[in-house]
């Protein structure tokens, strides 16, 4: 019986974050609580400015991290439908939407940096460079305009 490595990889990729989604504990204290609309950052966090400059490198950069660490659950396009995301509690957040680009770049830089189960934080897995970077990246992110 011959195996596709891809498959399988992506396979296991997927129960591994489903599993992660059911065994990290929620720290209820150490994150805010949500509003009606949803998950919201603290208001210091809005304020906060992207220190990292929107050039094509950086951007690519964005891309590049975005892909390995985000598009599993988010998707490549950003819609919030990745192959683990399917099999997630919580359907990810789709990047095209009115509701995500109204939120300043602090904000969603925090979201990344917090994380909420089932997404994790990536405070410890990636820079502060390369958080700013993704958000970069996922503000160049629209909708198609239909023709």
């Amino acid at each position: 019986m011959k195996y596709n490595r891809k498959k399988i990889g992506n396979l296991l990729l997927i129960v591994f974050v489903i599993l992660i989604s059911y065994i990290v504990p929620v720290q209820a204290s150490s994150r805010p609580s949500s509003d009606s609309k949803g998950w919201t950052a603290p208001t210091e966090a809005k304020k906060l400015k992207n220190p990292i400059p929107a050039t094509k490198d950086i951007i690519q950069l964005g891309k590049k991290i975005y892909q390995l660490q985000c598009a599993t659950c988010h998707g490549t396009s950003g819609k919030g439908d990745g192959m683990a995301g399917k099999f997630l509690p919580k359907k990810p957040a789709n990047f095209l939407l009115p509701e995500f680009q109204k939120q300043t770049d602090g904000e969603i830089f925090w979201k990344i940096t917090h994380g909420r189960t089932p997404m994790p934080a990536f405070k410890d897995i990636l820079s502060e460079e390369q958080r700013w970077q993704i958000v970069r990246y996922l503000r160049t992110l629209k909708p198609k305009k239909s023709k």
